[in-house]
């Protein structure tokens, strides 16, 4: 299948367990793989003919910004639920949310989820 693919998109929210997490946000970043049939694409070079990356970026911050959620597995979801509900043409797709500013003791680059959600 062939793939539309967004890197560290850089978005601040207000998920997490810890009250400061809530109160004060922080940075996250978002990897997106949406699966979708690109051969007409391809073959017309027409925009019309594929899925604006511009608009798949505009759809999963919105729904990852919308609400403050406890968990970025949940907030992974909301995200799935939202592209594929925006975008027909998108089969699955696969979402991993990096929270590189989790409160851990330790030294690390980031904590992350990935999840895929694919059109039933």
């Amino acid at each position: 299948m062939d793939q539309i693919i967004i890197t560290d998109l850089r978005l601040f929210a207000y998920h997490g367990v810890n009250p400061e997490e809530k109160r004060d946000g922080q940075n996250f970043y978002l990897d997106l793989v949406c699966e979708a049939d690109l051969s007409a694409a391809c073959k017309t070079d027409r925009l019309e003919d594929t899925v604006s990356y511009a608009k798949i970026v505009k759809t999963a911050a919105a729904a990852f910004t919308a609400e403050s959620f406890d968990l970025i597995e949940r907030a992974a979801d909301a995200v799935a639920d939202a592209v594929l509900s925006a975008f027909e043409p998108i089969e699955a797709v696969i979402v991993t949310v990096k929270k590189p500013e989790a409160p851990i003791k330790a030294d690390f680059g980031n904590v992350a989820v990935k999840i895929r959600r694919e059109r039933v």
